[in-house]
């Protein structure tokens, strides 16, 4: 889907009952978007979902439909909560058993550890067919990616990891540049002035939000395009319309 005239698109799905419940705060979606923001991919769609392998499977495939790239996040580990990769499989139509490759690694793991490689280990080993490893540097059990989709740990230290060689692998478009003016006025008052912008700056993304703290109460208004010459334009055009605004 992606070619060399837009950035790709990507979309993520958050999987795990414990992060719906509130147990554990989700951070791979933050990290995600700004690793790819730098990489030239835009996120532009993310969904929390339950370990349920009906539902995984009918966000993979909405999504990988829509978007160049779907990264997901949790439920590839040993529990039998981890339905992930069985669901992903699903979603593509495609066997799934223990990858002998996947295996070893984790067998030589657990081994120079001195710990047992037991069935539930054995667990984190099932690929579906067809799909491509992604290297875990931190505590080996391997994502995987599959067509478009990219399935990877929801630990964050071991999804950042694997994210970078996923990354490495998979191109992005043209980098997008921000630009941002700080405006000592509420969002009520910046709205129809700005509301006209996006209309003669079609290609710049212009966003809005406001700010109360210490340093007082007022707007910060961001320009983003992947053209720096049209973002500037925009920009101009907001400090012609806010010209006590403070660039950032």
């Amino acid at each position: 889907m992606a070619d060399d005239a837009r950035q790709p698109t990507a979309a993520m799905i958050v999987i795990g009952d414990e992060v719906l419940s509130g147990r554990t705060r989700d951070a791979n979606m933050h990290h995600l978007a700004k690793a790819l923001d730098r990489h030239g991919i835009a996120l532009v769609e993310a969904r929390f979902v339950r370990d349920d392998p009906r539902a995984i499977a009918e966000a993979v495939n909405a999504l990988r439909a829509r978007h160049d790239h779907v990264f997901t996040s949790g439920g590839i580990g040993p529990t039998h909560d981890d339905v992930t990769a069985d669901a992903v499989a699903a979603a593509f139509g495609v066997p799934i058993g223990v990858r002998e490759d996947a295996r070893k690694l984790l067998a030589a793991h657990y081994a120079r550890r001195g710990m047992e490689f037991n069935e539930a280990r054995r667990r984190m080993a099932r690929i579906p067919d067809g799909a491509a490893l992604i290297p875990n540097p931190v505590s080996v059990a391997p994502g995987f990616s599959l067509g478009n989709v990219h399935v990877m740990a929801g630990v964050p230290s071991v999804f950042r990891a694997m994210l970078d060689e996923v990354l490495n692998r998979i191109a992005g478009g043209p980098p997008t540049t921000s630009r941002a003016l700080r405006v000592t006025r509420p969002e009520g008052e910046v709205a129809g002035p700005v509301a006209r912008l996006p209309a003669r700056h079609p290609e710049v993304a212009i966003g809005s939000y406001p700010f109360d703290g210490p340093g007082g109460t007022g707007t910060t208004l961001v320009a983003r395009g992947t053209d720096p010459a049209a973002v500037e334009r925009a920009l101009a055009e907001l400090r012609e319309t806010f010209p006590d605004g403070e660039l950032l």
